[in-house]
Parts: C-alpha cells; structure tokens; sequence
C-alpha cells in the first residue's frame, strides 16, 4: 500500500524510518494561519486533518496519508514554531524549569475506503532551568526557531529536557503507538505501511 507523509519534517521521517517503514514524503503546503481551535489538542488535530486531506486530494489510486502537526502548550498557550533566535531566546527564558505539554495531532487517511481517523496525543515535558548562556548559544544555532515548541529531543535541545512523562516519539513529532492504534482503527496494521522495510 502506498504511505504518504504530509509533512516537512524531517524528525518525523527519521522516526518512521528507524521503526521500519519508508513513507513518500508530499508537503501539503496549507496555510496554518486560518486555523482557529478551542484548545492545543483541538488545532494541532484540525492541523493535522488539513494537511492530510489537501495531499489526499492529489493521489491517485488507494494510499494510507499521515499529516501531523505539534506546538506546546504553556500555560494554555498553544506555541508553534518560534521563526527567529530572538523569539526563541525569549521563549526559553519562559520555558526553563517548567513543565510543558506537547501535542501532537495525527490525522490518518485511507483513500481507498474513504475513511480517515485524526487524534491527538500529549506528552510532558519537563525542561532544565537553562543558564542565560546556555540559552544564548542554543537560540544562536538557529535549532530552536524552526521547531515547534522551541525546542529538539532528538537534537541539541536534548541537553535541556529533563525528563519526558509520555511518548518520547510523539515529542519528536509523531506516536508510533497511536500511530499503530489509528491503523487499527481503519482495519489497517503494521504491513499496509510496508513493515518491517527490508534492511
């Protein structure tokens, strides 16, 4: 069965390729600013949901399409990608010591029964109290402005976590397990993503 992924990222593909599967990576290219949700949970849901059927809508023949979408939640606040070392100092000079929560949104969607399940999944973070130093010479390499949150697990931000109450995987932007889950949801397994991939 042909395996889209929805998405830019380059952690999720690495995660999807290290727990044996090869998606075809389409970007979806949609406009996130229009998107408006009660909660974290409920945009990066609707997030992922938008992803997904945009790249849907220009397959043809059956596909299974992921579109996923993360941001952390603090206090309330649903916080995306920072886009500059300056917002991103500022950002963890807010985050350090705390704990936040990130979420991320899975939609998964069958093209061939025209079915879909979106979900999401949170994880706690709890994040060191970084020096000012520290923050300045993460935020200077640019890491931080392009991930959601502010910050990598799998990374150089990876000095700064603490520990992680949750799916690490989900942190890193996709949760193999409920991944699994939604697959069951659709009357799918494992082997309609092509697992295991041959080494």
């Amino acid at each position: 069965m042909r395996f889209v992924l929805a998405s830019a990222s380059p952690a999720r593909l690495a995660t999807l390729r290290a727990a044996g599967v090869e998606p075809e990576v389409i970007v979806s290219g949609v406009d996130e600013s229009t998107v408006v949700a009660a909660d974290t949970g409920s945009l990066v849901a609707a997030l992922a949901d938008l992803k997904a059927r945009a790249v849907a809508g220009g397959i043809d023949g059956p596909a299974l399409v992921l579109g996923c979408d993360s941001m952390l939640d603090l206090d309330g606040t649903a916080l995306g990608k920072p886009g500059s070392v300056d917002a991103a100092a500022q950002r963890w000079r807010e985050m350090r010591g705390r704990t936040g929560t990130l979420w991320t949104g899975h939609c998964l969607l069958d093209t061939e029964r025209g079915t879909s399940v979106v979900t999401s999944e949170a994880t706690d973070v709890v994040f060191s109290d970084a020096t000012d130093d520290e923050i300045a010479r993460y935020t200077a390499t640019g890491e931080p402005s392009a991930v959601a949150g502010a910050f990598t697990l799998d990374g150089l931000g990876g000095w700064f976590v603490e520990r992680v109450i949750g799916d690490a995987h989900n942190v890193v932007g996709v949760s193999l397990p409920r991944l699994r889950r939604m697959l069951q949801e659709l009357g799918r397994g494992l082997p309609d993503l092509g697992w295991p991939a041959p080494h």
